[in-house]
């Protein structure tokens, strides 16, 4: 091989063609040290510690558990002009606590009505999916990989990779857990924009159904609450359609 090697580079530099193989070139690269592959991982649960341990601080510091914390900031939302801006804010940052969307999407509803609260939880619910999505895109790197590969997770990450925008809405219809969704398409680095626009689309139904549920809730007595039948009967009706919708897709995916 040597002999071969050296013949070549002879013939090459016979020609007038510079010989390019220098050993430093041809080196292979060094994998990326422990930071590099990690430092994302640290930071992301650098602010995750900051933001609970800030939590822990207040409530001891000030005596408020986590039930009255809660009835603190519905006091405020209702009755403050910043109400519907704190309301957005902590549905975006819901991910990164784990609380579920769902009981907020139905206090959108029982606080702002109908209307308002349908605007407000859209707005809200896509901030929460692109802070999910963030999160996953630049603090996620390697969990995909080290993660097995059978269950539901890899059966849709080649389809979100090749078609993103049907695969994030069918995900939608079928009531995929929600932030796994979001995580999912930020690991894999689909385009942010069909991701937003699939996310509003597919989370239409559930939307309407949960807001309008918590906008049927008028009143707490003895703490039973009151029910609009009106608003309560919309709202199972919706729901009944997404069942529908979400049977069909299911469905259809089976049959691929």
């Amino acid at each position: 091989m040597e002999v071969v090697s050296k013949v070549a580079r002879e013939s090459a530099a016979g020609d007038g063609v510079a010989d390019t193989s220098d050993p430093v070139l041809e080196a292979p690269e060094t994998a990326p040290g422990w930071w590099a592959r990690h430092w994302p991982k640290l930071v992301a649960a650098t602010f995750w510690a900051i933001l609970v341990g800030g939590y822990l601080w207040f409530a001891r510091t000030y005596g408020v558990g986590p039930r009255e914390a809660m009835q603190q900031l519905v006091a405020v939302m209702q009755d403050s002009v910043y109400g519907p801006l704190l309301y957005i804010l902590i549905y975006a940052l819901r991910p990164l606590f784990f609380f579920p969307g769902t009981l907020l999407t139905i206090a959108g509803g029982f606080l702002f009505g109908p209307v308002l609260g349908i605007l407000l939880t859209v707005v809200a619910a896509n901030s929460s999916a692109l802070v999910a999505y963030t999160v996953g895109r630049y603090f996620g790197q390697g969990i995909l990989d080290d993660a097995a590969t059978d269950g539901v997770v890899h059966r849709y990450a080649a389809r979100m990779r090749n078609n993103s925008f049907e695969t994030v809405l069918i995900m939608r219809f079928i009531f995929l857990p929600y932030d796994l969704v979001n995580y999912l398409a930020g690991l894999l680095r689909i385009d942010w924009k069909g991701f937003l626009l699939a996310t509003a689309l597919g989370s239409i139904p559930g939307t309407f159904s949960f807001v309008l549920f918590g906008a049927s809730i008028e009143s707490f007595e003895g703490g039973i609450p009151a029910l609009n039948p009106w608003v309560l009967a919309l709202s199972a009706g919706i729901f009944v359609l997404s069942l529908v919708l979400s049977r069909f897709f299911k469905r259809r995916e089976r049959l691929e």
